[in-house]
């Protein structure tokens, strides 16, 4: 089971700060109107990935500050997705943390790693789920109904429908390959063309990396031949020795012997030594070097004009391909992959739409059964509606998964378009679900299909003021137990005004606010069983307690622990 732990707020609305523990199992959170208790699940949202403005930030501060910590198992989606994003959760521990600036500026982490809303919002997504008075998303979003048939069936469709969806998206390919090519014949055709050629130029060039910079050195070798040469004659003759003249290498070599005999008789006269013998060993070096460069001194002009060519070349290469050697080199392994998917593509062209045609025939049989699994379905999930509904004294209600037809349309979900359509009294016709007006309508078929779908998701249920609207009495009692059962699977975090919930609750919190120095503070108490007793007491009289509701108050919460018993 997936737990959220603690939850730390800092700056928010009109929290200033609190540090909140929670357990496994049904908390409910209580307390007069206005005094927090449905920001502190605001928090949770936008730790969850929820919109976040800078209208969030308490008055007088420059940012507020979320933090989460949530215990999750060591497979799921949720690691699942953690391991892509590249997120360590060793210790299976997910750590959630969200601030917002007055810049409105948000900076997202998980376990300490900077990620952006968008992963924060798909992987919270899979930790928290959110149920507001208004936000029945999915139930009144007939869109959405199919994902819900599939997320109850999915033990038994899912390899088939990832089967289904491997089909559609490679007759999809197939579909765009063969529009592409019907439509744009001369396009292709030009496109191919031009392929071929640019390969074949490229490919006759041999390209090396680093070519060019080489031909450059020697072409201008080449080019300054009659300066680099009498640079090197000259400087020989002036260190080696001719028949008529002493070289500079001889006269230095003279004058090292001159020194050699007083050079142990003062440190000065032998640093001096040292110095003209590094020059005479130096200059014989430089000397030899000299003459091997003027063995190779050779002018070829055939050759430079081959370089030229050559760089002549490359230059026009790299102003069709690319601003070097290694660009040009990149763009050719490119386009020769185009050309060799073109070429396949135009030798296998004669069979495409037969292929499209294959491919879809398999589709459509994949789909068939696909289909006919999720009608199988659909009768199973109608039944443990029913079940529900009849628990939360709905038990006239009619509730009924309709297929309807889409005129040969295929989608990537698959041949079907599903709404969910329900009749709240007998003699009334079948309607659909998201046009049904009561709220309590409502809340209790989201009840019913959350007490269904919670063993299989076992993700954090956060549920608040819906379960209110609406219901009383005995329907009210049938909610809390529903909520308490949903706990068995998920941990609920339920914000109510109705008693009857609150004492079927695990933990109990209470919400207070209090003005300090002109300003709110936000407060949460966990409820001790007396405190608890008293809490239910206001909650059933109103702002005045009495001995009554006291009794009333034990009573129910007795009440609730025998239920829970059972």
């Amino acid at each position: 089971m997936r737990v959220l732990q603690e939850l730390s707020i800092t700056n928010f609305a009109i929290i200033e700060h609190l540090d909140i523990a929670f357990e496994a199992g049904m908390t409910v959170l209580t307390g007069e109107t206005g005094a927090g208790k449905s920001i502190i699940i605001d928090a949770v949202g936008l730790l969850a990935g929820g919109r976040g403005s800078s209208e969030f930030i308490r008055t007088g501060a420059d940012k507020a500050v979320l933090q989460g910590m949530f215990i999750l198992p060591a497979d799921g989606v949720t690691a699942q997705l953690l391991d892509e994003a590249g997120i360590d959760h060793a210790d299976n521990t997910v750590i959630l943390q969200r601030e917002i600036t007055k810049s409105g500026r948000n900076t997202c982490r998980i376990n300490g790693m900077l990620v952006n809303t968008t992963t924060l919002k798909q992987i919270g997504e899979t930790i928290v789920d959110i149920h507001g008075q208004n936000e029945h998303q999915e139930l009144m979003q007939p869109e959405k109904h199919l994902g819900l048939l599939d997320e109850f069936a999915a033990a038994k469709i899912r390899k088939l429908k990832q089967q289904y969806q491997q089909q559609y998206d490679h007759y999809q390919q197939l579909n765009r390959e063969l529009r592409q090519k019907n439509a744009n014949e001369k396009e292709w055709a030009q496109r191919l063309d031009m392929l071929n050629f640019q390969v074949d130029e490229i490919a006759a060039a041999q390209i090396k990396v680093g070519e060019e910079a080489a031909l450059i050195a020697e072409r201008d070798r080449l080019d300054n031949y009659q300066m680099i040469n009498q640079a090197l004659q000259q400087s020989y003759t002036l260190l080696a020795a001719g028949e008529e003249t002493t070289g500079a290498v001889d006269m230095v070599g003279t004058a090292m012997n001159a020194l050699e005999p007083i050079a142990n008789l003062d440190s000065a006269f032998n640093e001096i030594t040292v110095n003209v013998k590094n020059a005479f060993y130096g200059l014989q070096d430089a000397a030899g070097q000299i003459s091997n460069q003027l063995d190779l001194q050779e002018f070829d002009e055939g050759r430079l004009d081959e370089i030229e060519q050559r760089l002549d070349v490359l230059s026009q290469l790299k102003r069709k391909y690319g601003d070097s050697e290694q660009q040009i080199l990149d763009y050719y392994q490119k386009i020769a992959a185009e050309l060799a998917k073109m070429t396949d593509s135009e030798e296998n062209s004669e069979d495409l739409a037969q292929r499209v045609t294959d491919a879809k025939d398999k589709l459509l049989k994949t789909g068939e059964a696909l289909s006919d699994k999720r009608r199988t379905a659909a009768k199973v999930l109608q039944r443990q509606i029913h079940q529900e509904l009849k628990d939360l004294y709905m038990d006239k209600a009619i509730f009924e998964v309709r297929f309807k037809p889409t005129k040969g349309q295929i989608y990537r979900s698959g041949l079907d378009s599903v709404e969910f359509y329900i009749q709240t009294n007998p003699g009334e016709r079948m309607r659909p679900l998201a046009k049904i007006a009561s709220g309590g309508e409502l809340s209790r078929m989201m009840l019913a299909l959350k007490t269904i779908f919670s063993e299989s998701q076992g993700i954090t249920s956060i549920i608040f003021d819906e379960v209110d609207t609406g219901v009383s009495g005995r329907v009210a009692q049938a909610i809390a137990e529903k909520i308490n059962g949903i706990a068995h699977f998920s941990q609920v975090l339920c914000i109510t005004h109705l008693p009857q919930v609150a004492a079927m609750s695990d933990h109990h919190y209470f919400i207070a606010k209090k003005i300090t120095g002109k300003r709110t503070k936000t407060s949460v108490t966990k409820l001790d069983n007396a405190a608890r007793v008293k809490e239910l007491a206001r909650m059933l009289a109103g702002t005045k307690v009495t001995k009554l509701s006291l009794e009333h108050a034990e009573e129910l919460l007795q009440l609730a622990d025998e239920e829970k018993d059972e």
